[in-house]
């Protein structure tokens, strides 16, 4: 094995507990913060160990779009993530009038989650289910309670199920297209199906990642924006579109055995995050 692959392992490994760890609750100060702090917007930190300083709120609706699970308190982020999911609304509006569910984004002041989430902490992770809602309603029937819309792959996460098709590719093919979009994640047989039906034009392949899980919704990601140099900015993709290889690692003995747990070691946030909770 290759150093560059070894290496590859490695990276997949650590992202492994950051993204797909258990689901474990844990006592949190950031999930008990109800406002965002004043001032101008600064991303702090990395995704799995950050805040948000003077975060913008997603409305609950707007065009094309309805944000889910606003019990959770998770509908903050920088101004930059609200605009890309008002366009990706507004982009869906025009299609056909359906609606884009949107999941979790940070906490109003980011940091860690007391559930679901190791990341989502610097205020630029989105979820996006990959089912479009014929209404608030059916949007809200959706995602009551523990339910979850339709799941996408089979159940042995080797290919897509018949729920897959031209809503879930526009999703992902939009996303992926934005200069401001760093990677999103998807399961391998998402990623797979995106590879089979891409076409010539695969430029934007190359930002979706396959990842455990990942079966029913795209993780979006935006790089540090500009206005925010305590972002920590996630090492750059490999080049290509990602279809190979690497692709076919995700389908082998090795992707498949089970993982190592997660530590429930808490990393130390970063100083700037410290202010924020007093």
């Amino acid at each position: 094995m290759s150093n560059t692959v070894c290496w590859s392992r490695l990276g997949q490994s650590l992202m492994w507990l950051a993204l797909s760890a258990p689901v474990i609750v844990l006592a949190s100060p950031w999930a008990e913060i109800r406002t965002p702090s004043a001032g101008p917007t600064r991303v702090i930190g990395a995704p799995a160990n950050g805040c948000l300083d003077g975060a913008a709120m997603l409305p609950e609706q707007g065009a094309g779009y309805v944000s889910v699970r606003r019990h959770r308190g998770r509908y903050y982020g920088h101004p930059d993530l609200i605009r890309l999911i008002e366009a990706l609304g507004e982009a869906q509006q025009r299609r056909d009038g359906r609606l884009v569910m949107i999941g979790d984004l940070s906490q109003p002041r980011g940091g860690r989650m007391a559930s679901s989430h190791r990341s989502h902490q610097n205020g630029l992770d989105v979820d996006v289910w990959l089912t479009l809602a014929n209404s608030t309603e059916q949007a809200m029937a959706l995602t009551a309670g523990r339910a979850d819309p339709p799941d996408l792959v089979r159940p042995d996460g080797q290919e897509v199920t018949a729920d897959w098709g031209a809503d879930p590719f526009f999703l992902i093919d939009f996303l992926a297209r934005r200069p401001e979009v760093d990677r999103l994640f998807v399961s391998p047989a998402i990623k797979r199906a995106l590879c089979a039906s891409a076409g010539s034009d695969r430029t934007w392949l190359g930002k979706v990642r396959p990842w455990w899980g990942h079966r029913a919704h795209a993780h979006v990601r935006l790089a540090c924006p500009d206005d925010s140099p305590l972002c920590e900015q996630q090492a750059p993709l490999p080049p290509g579109d990602g279809c190979g290889a690497e692709l076919a690692w995700w389908f082998s003995a090795e992707a498949r055995a089970p993982a190592a747990r997660a530590s429930s070691t808490r990393p130390e946030p970063p100083p700037a995050c410290r202010v924020l909770l007093d």
